[in-house]
């Protein structure tokens, strides 16, 4: 209430709407001020709302929400090992399709191939979307593709700048890494039990270890601006559950094709393909309708690349 009101609402207001006594409201209010939120209380006038901190509590999510299903129920922790494992475990629980699991710190945090994500706390996001589609297993990797753009299309909403993906689940900025996504599934023959999708984006971290010093970056560092982390994840949301509608009705990633190959990073350009005991370079020209990406080779033989162990770089570096 204090967030969509311009103006001061008074207590008696509070007390009517949420049916509780004036000193209720009063701790809630100091409860509020403890967390970061800076409230101008005065006599005869009631409660404004003057700031927000940078919190990703369940409410604060919650407040700047707009989508029908997709982080509707929200599970927040101070610290936990990974928000995926947490999303699994609730997977296995019968846990509802859309629910979304934040931590502002993990000490387990997990990247693509068994890598560590650095987690420090207040700085970044780390969260992951449980998802329930009715598709079959083979169709459950494009939607590492579908997060992918979404999360790419919130940051350029968000902050203006010109995020870029890199084929086929690393956000880039200025040609530096500050967003990971780690899709993990649970299936049988032909039934996807549960998908969850992990997403760790650097908001406003300044320090990287030394081992990826080179290659990653925060939006912050790239941008010069702090941003709260609570707006990003809600623009994530409302990208990714539209997107995802898209998926769902046309069964492949051909309706968002456009869209995906509109910012990937290597588009039109060279890149090296790194298979396993094998190097080539080729031209990458955009991904097909199933998510592979599509290279040219320098005799004019076209190849379609599955994600899986196989690694895209560019020419001269990470991009």
């Amino acid at each position: 209430m204090l967030k969509e009101s311009d103006t001061y609402i008074s207590g008696q207001q509070l007390c009517d709407d949420f049916k509780v006594s004036r000193t209720s409201i009063w701790k809630v209010m100091e409860q509020l001020k403890r967390e970061g939120y800076q409230i101008e209380a005065v006599r005869n006038r009631g409660y404004r709302l003057i700031s927000s901190p940078d919190v990703i509590s369940e409410a604060e999510i919650s407040s700047l929400l707009k989508t029908q299903w997709a982080g509707k129920r929200i599970i927040y922790y101070d610290e936990t090992d990974s928000t995926n494992n947490q999303a699994k475990a609730c997977g296995e629980r019968g846990g509802a399709h859309g629910t979304l699991f934040v931590a502002d710190r993990q000490h387990a945090g997990k990247g693509r191939r068994g890598r560590a994500w650095s987690s420090p706390p207040g700085e970044s996001i780390y969260m992951t979307i449980l998802l329930r589609p009715d598709i079959m297993p083979e169709s459950a990797p494009m939607l590492t593709l579908v997060m992918g753009l979404s999360t790419a299309e919130a940051i350029r909403k968000v902050t203006g700048a010109e995020a870029k993906i890199k084929w086929p689940n690393d956000i880039v900025l200025n040609k530096r890494k500050v967003c990971g996504i780690l899709t993990e599934m649970a299936t049988e023959m032909v039934h996807v039990n549960y998908v969850v999708i992990g997403v760790g984006i650097n908001v406003n971290q300044q320090q990287f270890p030394e081992e990826i010093a080179d290659t990653a970056a925060s939006l912050c560092r790239e941008t010069g601006r702090i941003y709260r982390r609570s707006e990003l994840i809600a623009a994530v949301l409302e990208r990714f559950e539209e997107n995802y509608g898209i998926f769902l009705k046309t069964g492949d990633l051909s309706g968002i094709q456009k869209a995906y190959d509109a910012v990937l990073v290597n588009c039109g350009q060279e890149v090296r393909v790194l298979e396993p005991g094998h190097e080539y370079e080729a031209v990458a020209e955009g991904i097909n309708r199933n998510g592979e990406l599509m290279v040219r080779l320098p005799d004019g033989e076209r190849r379609y690349i599955f994600a899986g162990e196989v690694s895209v770089r560019g020419i001269y570096g990470y991009v």
